[in-house]
């Protein structure tokens, strides 16, 4: 997993400060889901294909890259959505398949910058909460960045930034 020391990150025993652009990039697609503020779904891409463009970043897409991809969605209450664009998509439902975009090179880590910030309350419960529930379930690691403290419920553990200044000490 994430692991900092003396000046040193590691990913999966990689220092990560030390690869070549390469080797990070080939780590952010393997290694690394990424969840953003808003979807940052691609505007000609049904949602199925959202997914399956991650993979084919990676090389080839097969047979059960469609079928995990679907089985994803499936499982994030998308399933009837498979055929839409984002545009005809709820703010829940985008940040539900970004979620499923963020878990479909299966990595160890999950980055979230945010990703209730363009949700009304419930919707961000919603999201923040399936999230959860699909990093504990596939034993994932999830590093989640907020100003919405109703989402730290979530959180197994809490750090405070206070004016670009992270403690060493968890506050939860």
């Amino acid at each position: 997993m994430l692991k900092a020391s003396e000046g040193e990150v590691r990913l999966n025993g990689n220092i990560i400060s030390t690869l070549t652009e390469k080797k990070l990039s080939y780590i952010r697609l393997r290694e690394i889901g990424f969840i953003m503020q808003s979807s940052n779904l691609v505007p000609y891409l049904h949602v199925l294909d959202q997914l399956l463009v991650v993979k084919r970043m990676s090389g080839a897409i097969n047979k059960e890259d469609q079928q995990f991809a679907t089985k994803l969605l499936e499982e994030l209450g998308l399933g009837q959505k498979l055929r839409k664009f984002p545009e005809e998509l709820s703010g829940g439902e985008k940040q539900r398949t970004a979620i499923a975009r963020a878990l479909m090179n299966d990595p160890n880590l999950i980055l979230a910058d945010e990703p209730t910030a363009s949700l009304d309350t419930k919707r961000a419960h919603e999201v923040v909460s399936l999230m959860t529930q699909e990093v504990k379930s596939r034993q994932k690691a999830a590093i989640m960045v907020t100003h919405d403290e109703r989402m730290l419920a979530y959180c197994d553990k809490v750090y405070r930034m206070n004016d670009g200044t992270l403690p060493l000490a968890a506050s939860s």
